[in-house]
């Protein structure tokens, strides 16, 4: 029997505070809601999901390094703040043949300047911001159809 194609779903900082961090940007529903959604369209799509976060930048990197070695057929990552900062966390999608496709919650680009700017955008399979959760969902939708 076929194994289930993997999709991880790495999220950044202070996305744990989903839920109660800034509601009127971020909505009420928290990680754990976002996860149950995907768990459930995951089934919907034959896919596994592995739900995932950190505030620390080397774990991204090194979960990133990770579904390259597991053979993920795709990444969703939520980089958070570290989406307009972090080169090391551009580095290691630029080093993996596995797809990223970038979400935010928000739309950075409605948002302050600083935010604008995206070091995972250039090397990500495509990006989704401005959905909320929803965002999430299409990007599992998106990574199905890879």
């Amino acid at each position: 029997m076929a194994e289930t194609p993997l999709v991880l779903v790495l999220n950044g900082p202070n996305l744990n505070l989903l839920g109660t961090r800034e509601p009127e940007i971020y909505g009420a529903d928290t990680l754990d809601d976002v996860a149950v959604m995907l768990e459930d369209r995951a089934k919907e799509l034959g896919l596994e999901i592995d739900v995932r976060q950190s505030n620390h930048e080397g774990h991204l990197v090194d979960w990133l390094h990770e579904a390259a070695s597991r053979g993920a057929k795709a990444v969703i990552l939520n980089a958070g703040a570290y989406t307009h900062t972090s080169i090391a966390i551009r580095d290691a999608i630029k080093a993996i043949a596995v797809p990223v496709i970038e979400v935010h919650i928000s739309n950075p680009h409605a948002r302050e300047t600083f935010r604008h700017l995206s070091h995972v955008a250039p090397v990500a399979k495509g990006s989704i911001t401005g959905f909320g959760i929803h965002g999430y969902a299409l990007a599992l939708d998106a990574a199905a159809q890879l």
